[in-house]
């Protein structure tokens, strides 16, 4: 039977790549999403250099810089551009041109890549840097990095997010589990202070600021406020915001793939086919109505590694991962497989299927090996906000991950400014 599952997964990811093929023609109506259009790239990762787990925030004018990483399933390198787009809060494109947000040209060649060994898949390993000697960017904001075939610069292969950020406020923040609707129960609310006095000539403090609060990373429940509460002389006050009160969600779920000899942690089986290892994961519960357990976890990241090589990059294998998840069938909605592991978004690639025979859902993804973070959302129908609460329920007392970005526009400026971010984690 096993067997059996493993050749019905293979014919799966032929039919996924067929369907892909119409949306990529269409890529060019992709938006901003991070994500990845070409079915033959994968693992798609932003980092910040020294601090791989972190939120992908660097700072103006200083050493920092962001790598993009990314495969091909491919037996040689293909020649690849890159450009950046600048947007603004709320990812739009935003109105400036390119000379000002950055010094050089938008137009670099992806050169890093580092051909794959010791694998029975065979791909290529990519990295982007930036800043870079090509491009340098001088605007505070977000940016949206996209990656083309040399051949075709109307269709991106794929395409990342990450923030830059010339600091001009300080931020107070804080998480309670005491907020405007519960208390110590299913809640976590943002208290938040933003010190404005370094800003000359602001003519209306509810107008010009704009602030974003991000938990754990997911962009599907990401809140934009355009006004503060009130003003505290040159502070701006979010507090008893109903927005920025977010569901407590569950710590993430974890497994290792990091070696294809024995089962690591989440993981049942490890069984070989002729081309990939594949890892059957412990069949997943509800922990709805569990009680709250600690986990020290990355907040829905990944980390690439196998334990017998010393490149994990471009020697780490391509293995298939597979989930299930007891649960009775919903038509209400779906769920979906959350994290980096993903790209954080709701597709058809992370659906989770009902299965009529075995009484529960199940979804395989193509992963590389390494050591993840994940959880079950339930998505809506009609909507595109995961929620936590139907299968990893809702815990005050779990640690979460909240960036606050706060962006500065004046009367006569044309696009948002990145002017202060910061990080705070709930419960510890």
């Amino acid at each position: 039977m096993q067997h059996h599952k493993y050749i019905r997964f293979a014919a799966a990811m032929i039919v996924v790549m067929v369907c892909h093929a119409p949306c990529f023609a269409d890529s060019r109506q992709t938006g901003t999403s991070q994500a990845i259009f070409a079915p033959s790239f994968s693992s798609l990762q932003v980092e910040v250099d020294g601090a791989p787990l972190a939120p992908p925030v660097i700072y103006l004018n200083t050493s920092d810089r962001i790598t993009v990483k990314f495969d091909e399933r491919a037996d040689d390198m293909r020649y690849m551009r890159y450009d950046i787009v600048a947007c603004d809060s709320d990812w739009r494109p935003s109105q400036l041109i390119e000379s000002e947000y950055i010094d050089g040209f938008n137009d670099g060649y992806v050169t890093d890549y580092t051909l794959s060994s010791l694998t029975p898949t065979n791909y290529v390993h990519y990295e982007i840097q930036l800043p870079n000697d090509e491009i340098r960017i001088t605007h505070p904001g977000n940016y949206l990095l996209r990656v083309f075939d040399e051949d075709d610069r109307d269709i991106p292969l794929l395409q990342a997010r990450f923030y830059v950020v010339d600091p001009a406020v300080a931020i107070g923040a804080e998480v309670t589990s005491r907020t405007d609707i519960n208390t110590n129960n299913a809640h976590q609310q943002l208290i938040i202070n933003v010190q404005t006095d370094k800003i000359k000539n602001v003519e209306n403090y509810f107008n010009e600021f704009k602030l974003v609060a991000i938990q754990n990373g997911r962009p599907d429940n990401a809140v934009l406020l355009t006004r503060p509460s009130r003003i505290d002389g040159h502070t701006l006050v979010y507090d008893h915001s109903r927005q920025l009160i977010f569901p407590a969600g569950n710590e993430y779920r974890r497994f290792e793939t990091v070696s294809d000899k024995y089962p690591g942690m989440g993981v049942e089986h490890v069984i070989w086919d002729d081309t990939y290892p594949h890892y059957e994961l412990y069949p997943a519960d509800s922990r709805r109505y569990e009680p709250y357990l600690y986990d020290q976890t990355q907040y829905g990241r990944y980390t690439v590694r196998n334990d017998a090589v010393t490149d994990s990059d471009s020697q780490a294998k391509y293995c298939i991962v597979h989930f299930t998840l007891n649960e009775p069938q919903r038509i209400d909605g779906d769920y979906y497989i959350e994290g980096d592991l993903t790209g954080r978004r709701f597709s058809p690639d992370n659906r989770m299927i009902y299965n009529q025979q075995t009484q529960r859902y199940e979804a395989s993804l193509l992963l590389k090996q390494g050591s993840y973070n994940y959880q079950y959302l339930f998505v809506p129908k009609g909507t595109q906000k995961g929620m936590t609460q139907p299968i990893e329920g809702d815990k005050y007392e779990t640690v979460n991950q909240y960036t606050i970005l706060v962006y500065h526009r004046g009367p006569m400026d044309r696009a948002d400014s990145l002017i202060g971010a910061a990080t705070v984690t709930s419960g510890i």
